[in-house]
């Protein structure tokens, strides 16, 4: 609810997908103080007119044009408008209607919607981390206070642990990471997993392209860019911690030495609702957690050396510019290879590092530079990917 009392507006993008449809759930939950007024998908035109009807959205979008005639659109609630397009779901972002934009858009292709919805002075509450990571120079200086919320629980934990602390406090954030299927594994064991065994996360649910980037750990290497950006600190400030039970979702260690963390359950709703409610707290729509009964917490290293794509992100983020655009769209090319088994998972690492030893690093100027950068990367991405 806005500070007027008045119902917040909501547009979901990519309402089909984890986090869109998580978001609903929080729609549903606190339905006297959200209202659903645009909803994006990118195929799903099924789960689009459902919702459309459920929350009676005013607009939608299809981004693939090549939906626009399915049959399903037809029952669409009676004044809902239908826009197809990749520029359709982006104009949802600015629609004088809407309060708050949720960008759970997967991939780069999500910044058009993001810098929108900034440009237009927008509320963004967005899980959409590539982009921050490919345009964070470019997207950071739009954001006025209060206006970029955070949707990734670990950024949000952070956010958190932030309120009423001072930037130049902050000696260190503790990034969490359940460490994935494969923590402790060798490389040369990790040359035989299967997409199949990189899809079961020990705890979260989430998206099939998420779920492999949290196996490679460049999940992560993407949260300690996005971090870098969001906290305004130093690459070298992020520390991965490997925590198995996924509970504790980030901590921030303070020049006196005192860490502040934020616990949950690992249910994404949490930090959705955050996002939405901020900086009220609203009742919970995640489940509680009855401390009492909970394992031990542990603590581990990430291993940089096995999970190479950690340490490219790393090295990315130093440089900054295009290069984190660079590495990203070939890491998303190379991840959905390994998704449908047209590669190895150590092929996702060596294609992330090739494409990005043949980038040359600009400074960011625009989303039109990135979109060319993203298109050529993936190029040199699919290229190194025919050598397997």
């Amino acid at each position: 609810m806005t500070a007027e009392g008045r119902v917040l507006r909501v547009a979901v993008l990519g309402c089909s997908g984890s986090i869109g449809s998580q978001t609903l759930d929080v729609c549903r939950r606190h339905a006297e103080r959200l209202r659903v007024v645009a909803l994006s998908v990118s195929t799903s035109t099924d789960v689009l007119v459902a919702a459309a009807r459920e929350f009676g959205a005013a607009h939608v979008a299809v981004a693939d044009a090549s939906r626009a005639q399915d049959p399903i659109l037809s029952e669409l609630p009676a004044g809902c408008s239908l826009a197809c397009g990749a520029d359709a779901v982006t104009e949802l972002a600015t629609l004088p209607e809407v309060d708050v934009v949720v960008n759970a858009l997967v991939g780069f292709a999500g910044i058009h919607a993001g810098h929108a919805a900034l440009s237009a002075g927008k509320t963004l509450a967005y899980a959409n981390k590539e982009s921050i990571v490919c345009g964070g120079e470019l997207l950071m200086p739009l954001v006025a206070p209060g206006k970029l919320l955070p949707v990734d629980s670990e950024h949000s934990a952070i956010f958190q642990c932030l309120v009423g602390e001072r930037p130049e406090d902050v000696a260190r954030i503790w990034l969490t990471c359940s460490g994935g299927p494969f923590y402790g594994r060798s490389r040369s064991e990790l040359a035989r997993v299967t997409a199949a065994e990189a899809l079961a996360h020990p705890t979260w649910t989430m998206g099939a392209k998420i779920t492999i980037d949290c196996a490679t750990l460049m999940n992560k290497g993407l949260e300690v860019i996005e971090a870098h950006h969001l906290f305004s600190q130093p690459i070298d400030a992020i520390r991965v911690l490997v925590h198995r039970q996924s509970k504790i979702h980030s901590m921030v260690e303070f020049v006196d030495g005192v860490v502040k963390a934020q616990l949950g359950s690992s249910d994404m709703r949490a930090p959705i609702q955050y996002a939405l409610s901020y900086p009220e707290r609203w009742e919970a729509t995640a489940r509680r957690v009855d401390w009492c009964s909970e394992d031990p917490f542990t603590f581990g290293e990430a291993d940089e050396e096995a999970f190479g794509c950690l340490a490219l992100a790393r090295e990315a983020g130093h440089a900054g510019g295009t290069l984190p655009c660079a590495m990203n769209a070939a890491n998303e090319v190379a991840n959905e290879r390994f998704r449908a088994g047209l590669c190895s998972f150590p092929d996702i690492e060596r294609v992330v590092g090739r494409v990005m030893a043949q980038t040359r690093v600009e400074r960011v100027e625009s989303v039109e530079q990135l979109d060319e950068v993203d298109a050529r990367s993936r190029e040199l991405a699919r290229t190194a990917l025919s050598e397997v």
